[in-house]
């Protein structure tokens, strides 16, 4: 568990400790099942968020919704100062994102996004909704979405590390990197896995 939390990955991990490969990498897998299962249900509430949507995985950059074969795009809400909440999308379509949004924030919440039109519902809802343009600047005062971006950073700088996730486990690799940032003290992140793990794997 300490090596999961420091990022060890589970071939290397196995090396250290002197046990086979195949059983850490099911272990780390276990692991990120437990993370998912008590993280599924997190509330997010009322508040000032941030929303955007990235893409992960894939060779080739592309812009927003194109050029984006092979990557996995992903929609992520933020809470200022709080928590992040993230879920692996199909597509960045309004009647995709906006959902995920009223299910997870509370009406007449403040909601900050860039100018991607997918967005554009927003302006109409139930939210208080103002945009950053990124063309023109990154942040001006409070309008920006610099939180959900360092996240989208730590967790692709995270997953790196790994040579490849395969997209089927990609949704645990996902709610770790959620998980770690939401509980960003090692010592706590420990304490909680420890927990967890005896209440699930006895």
């Amino acid at each position: 568990m300490e090596h999961f939390i420091a990022g060890t990955t589970a071939r290397c991990a196995a090396n250290l400790v002197g046990i086979n490969s195949k059983t850490a990498a099911y272990f780390y897998r276990r692991l990120r099942e437990i993370i998912v299962f008590e993280t599924e249900n997190s509330t997010l509430l009322s508040g000032k968020f941030e929303v955007d949507e990235s893409y992960f995985g894939g060779h080739r950059k592309g812009k927003r919704g194109r050029g984006s074969a092979g990557k996995v795009p992903v929609f992520g809400i933020l809470k200022r100062g709080e928590k992040v909440y993230t879920q692996v999308i199909s597509n960045a379509k309004s009647k995709t994102m906006i959902p995920i949004i009223r299910n997870k924030i509370q009406p007449d919440s403040i909601v900050y996004s860039d100018c991607w039109r997918g967005y554009n519902i927003l302006d109409v809802s139930e939210f208080k909704h103002y945009r950053i343009n990124h063309s023109k600047l990154f942040a001006d005062k409070h309008n920006h979405i610099n939180g959900i971006e360092n996240f989208w950073n730590q967790a692709k700088r995270h997953m790196r590390k790994f040579n490849g996730v395969p997209a089927k486990h990609f949704p645990l690799f996902l709610k770790e990197c959620e998980w770690q940032f939401n509980n960003s003290n090692p010592t706590n992140q420990l304490a909680q896995l420890k927990q967890w793990v005896k209440q699930h794997m006895g």
